[in-house]
């Protein structure tokens, strides 16, 4: 049994932020990483082409701006480079493959309660914790949807967080299933990598670039969202041209009041949207069924395909070791307290990097719990 003030599940962004401002205000923590490494999403899940898809004034964590020369939107390898300048700085040492498997309040000892295992060592883990911050993030498990007819496809079926680079599918014909960003970057790069590519596009999105959403989020903080998203709405369908000819629908929110809503974000197009207008990545609607090597689609639409990549989102892994009575996470392991309020649970516990807003979510929600232990402690 360890005792511990401060005990923060996972060390991706969000834990890094948290324990970052923690360290300001010199308040004691542990931090424990189920992996070998911090942020092991974007080291070992995130495809080779990604970029930050917001600029770097709203994707900076506390206390530590980007350094000098680095570019707008950051890619990958930058990205992680500054999380570990980030981490070394502020004396980041996390407790590696630590899995916890049962966190719960002990309402007499007034503390939380969490089992852990040391998966290398195979041996059992016992802390104690006044708060307990759970950050594991809201990307830990990647979602394979059902479909009919899945387990007879004899290609390559593969989720998007195990996809690296589309010069393993060069001549062949690929299916993504999904038109968020990863889907529709992932969508880009296999088609320049001279795959034959097809995008499932199942629900209404909003395409917009880099620099009108810079714009949106710049303006959001003068004047109201909806005429924020009316203006960059009215430059993205001049931009663009009416896609719904080629299978695209925009919703009918606006994209910034869609994401503050319920958390959906705009696709940031990078050149995909291009290549769907010459024919060259083909659209289609929802899968009906599979057959072997053929895919049917509404509509009566059939196509055979080598591989298929399913850009089908994640989901947050909490309530497979959270026993909260007081119930801070809903059935989806997401808050279930509207923004801006959702960060805080009862006796002590708290979570960051579940907003759904991003790097800018994780830089408020570590700023609101470090200030929030910090007046407890002081008021008990």
């Amino acid at each position: 049994m360890e005792d511990v003030v401060v005990l923060i599940v996972g060390a991706g962004p969000a834990g890094l932020a948290v324990l970052a401002c923690l360290s300001q205000l010199s308040i004691p923590y542990l931090i424990v990483e189920r992996a070998d490494c911090s942020a092991s999403l974007w080291r070992r899940r995130a495809y080779d082409r990604i970029k930050l898809h917001l600029a770097k004034e709203f994707c900076a964590l506390p206390h530590m701006p980007y350094p000098n020369g680095t570019l707008t939107y950051v890619p990958k390898k930058e990205f992680v480079e500054y999380l570990d300048y980030y981490a070394e700085h502020f004396g980041v040492e996390p407790r590696y493959y630590i899995s916890v498997e049962s966190a719960a309040y002990d309402d007499g000892a007034r503390w939380w309660v969490v089992d852990a295992r040391h998966t290398t060592a195979s041996t059992k883990v016992q802390l104690m914790a006044r708060f307990l911050i759970v950050a594991t993030g809201e990307n830990a498990v990647g979602v394979l949807p059902e479909v009919p007819g899945k387990e007879s496809f004899p290609g390559e079926t593969v989720h998007s967080s195990t996809y690296r680079s589309g010069g393993t599918y060069a001549g062949k014909r690929v299916l993504v299933v999904g038109c968020g960003n990863s889907g529709m970057e992932i969508a880009y790069d296999l088609a320049n990598h001279g795959a034959d590519t097809s995008i499932v596009v199942r629900s209404p999105v909003h395409i917009m670039t880099k620099g009108l959403m810079r714009l949106g989020m710049t303006l959001v903080q003068h004047v109201p969202v909806t005429i924020a998203d009316f203006l960059i709405v009215t430059v993205a369908n001049f931009t663009f041209g009416d896609l719904s000819w080629h299978g695209i629908v925009r919703p009918k929110t606006g994209p910034l009041l869609l994401k503050a809503k319920t958390g959906r974000s705009s696709v940031i197009d990078v050149g995909t949207t291009g290549l769907i207008k010459k024919g060259i990545i083909k659209v289609f609607g929802e899968i009906s069924n599979i057959i072997g090597s053929k895919v049917e689609f509404e509509g009566q639409k059939e196509r055979y395909f080598d591989a298929i990549v399913f850009a089908t989102g994640n989901k947050t892994s909490v309530n497979s070791w959270l026993k909260d009575e007081n119930c801070m996470m809903n059935s989806d392991g997401l808050p279930n307290k509207d923004y801006p309020n959702h960060w805080k649970g009862e006796n002590g516990l708290y979570c960051a990097g579940f907003a759904r807003r991003g790097l800018a979510g994780i830089f408020m929600d570590a700023k609101n719990i470090a200030d929030d232990i910090v007046s407890t402690i002081e008021s008990s």
